[in-house]
């Protein structure tokens, strides 16, 4: 094949300029220092040139489409760091979206993966001839799910899906089919489900729906920390009492690990707070972000599934499960600084909840999983955009009732220097509002 491919070619007649922006703008992101880089945040960087970015127009209208004007979206980035189209420098805030643990192209990750495909480690294959690192990472989670000397020991994975989405269809799977063979009961039933909704850590309702339905329950479902929840962390005892509840009626606990999992020195946070769940759906971090792969661990009596019942096209995804298995290494090498920088982070947060009763209402979450709750959701909405407008990307909750919550998720790398400019800039913004505020008042008096 003589069709020589590159970045500038494929990416039509702009492709050349935005190559060479590309270019400068990973120069400058590889060249500077932490510190450098947090004293620049939110300013246009000298010396990227200029491009005219693709427009948005072939995308649907909620992902831009609509759009008037040039476009700012992402050019480059570079660990926790990233340049838009029009050279401006963020602090991603959220590891990505929520998944990419060691932020954009970590050069350890980058080099082991390049060597591992020189090695002949392929991205993916057929799920009946699964390559070694893909049988390596189900036994290293094995290992790190189960706490020393654990009589029932979840002992195996279900790595053949690509995203959590599956995964989680294929846990819902395994409690149905070890329903219906342990109650005796018969498909057609099984198939008439029933969902009873929770609120989270009210161990009161919790313990009635267990009354109410009883041996009828299949499974609990929870996530530790509910990121799509305004980063809601469940209680350590209102999941032991889950937990309780289940064994007692014979329902599958099941922890939904795709936001928690490969986020704290533990690997998982059940392990955190000491509990046994019979499922644990896996994702997102898990490859810290190249390449989707998640699964379900789980015990060999609860195998109930056929090859077939639960798999994507991606489902024995090799390359990726070499990610994972570094990822783990990375995790355990540096487990106390990511317990310290977790803690600092939270804590953080918690004083700025403290320091500040007027517009904040309370701190959520645990560790780099924390979120910041406005009283008013107008408000929350503001300071999010104040936020971008000093170059810190964050996410905001504020699409359903109630929800009024700034949410961040801070890669692996971040250190002191990273959690203490974080929240000097909330502490900076939140005062600023709440001595405009003030004058507002003082004002009308």
């Amino acid at each position: 094949m003589n069709t020589r491919l590159s970045l500038a070619r494929v990416l039509g007649s702009e492709g050349p300029n935005i190559s060479a922006a590309m270019r400068a703008g990973l120069r400058f992101l590889e060249r500077q220092e932490t510190g450098q880089l947090l004293r620049q945040v939110g300013q246009a960087i000298a010396g990227i040139p200029a491009f005219t970015p693709i427009d948005k127009s072939a995308l649907p209208g909620s992902y831009g489409g609509k759009q008037r004007g040039p476009s700012d979206d992402f050019l480059v980035g570079r660990g926790l760091f990233y340049l838009t189209e029009q050279r401006r420098l963020f602090l991603d805030c959220t590891a990505g979206h929520y998944q990419m643990a060691w932020g954009y192209n970590h050069p350890g990750l980058g080099a082991a993966l390049a060597a591992a495909s020189r090695a002949g480690v392929v991205w993916d294959n057929h799920s009946n001839i699964p390559q070694a690192p893909l049988k390596r990472l189900a036994h290293r989670l094995v290992e790190l799910g189960n706490a020393p000397g654990e009589k029932a020991p979840l002992d195996t994975v279900l790595l053949g899906v690509c995203t959590g989405s599956v995964a989680c269809a294929a846990a819902l799977k395994i409690q149905l089919k070890v329903f219906a063979r342990e109650r005796g009961m018969w498909p057609g039933l099984v198939s008439r489900l029933e969902v009873v909704v929770l609120e989270p850590n009210d161990a009161e309702a919790l313990e009635g729906a267990f009354r109410q339905h009883g041996a009828r329950l299949a499974g609990f479902w929870a996530e530790p920390i509910m990121m799509n929840r305004e980063a809601l962390a469940l209680e350590a005892e209102y999941l032991r009492l889950a937990q309780r509840l289940c064994r007692e009626t014979g329902a599958l606990l099941c922890l939904d690990e795709i936001q928690t999992g490969f986020w704290e020195p533990e690997i998982f946070a059940y392990r955190r707070l000491g509990l046994q769940p019979d499922l644990v759906v896996l994702g997102k971090g898990m490859t810290a972000g190249y390449h989707p792969l998640a699964g379900v661990l789980l015990r060999r009596r609860h195998d109930v599934l056929e090859q077939y019942d639960a798999i994507s096209t991606n489902g024995s995804a090799a390359l990726p499960a070499f990610v994972a298995l570094c990822s783990l290494e990375m995790i355990q090498e540096q487990a106390d600084r990511i317990r310290e920088t977790g803690r600092r982070f939270q804590e953080g947060f918690q004083g700025l909840a403290a320091e500040f009763p007027g517009p904040l209402l309370c701190a959520q979450g645990h560790g780099h999983l924390t979120g910041l709750k406005f009283r008013d959701v107008a408000e929350a909405k503001q300071f999010q955009g104040r936020l971008l407008e000093a170059g810190l990307w964050t996410r905001v909750h504020a699409y359903h009732e109630g929800h009024s919550t700034i949410l961040t998720k801070l890669g692996l790398l971040a250190d002191g220097s990273v959690v203490d400019f974080v929240l000097d800039s909330f502490r900076k913004l939140v005062r600023r509002d709440a001595d405009r505020s003030s004058h507002v008042r003082k004002g009308r008096r």
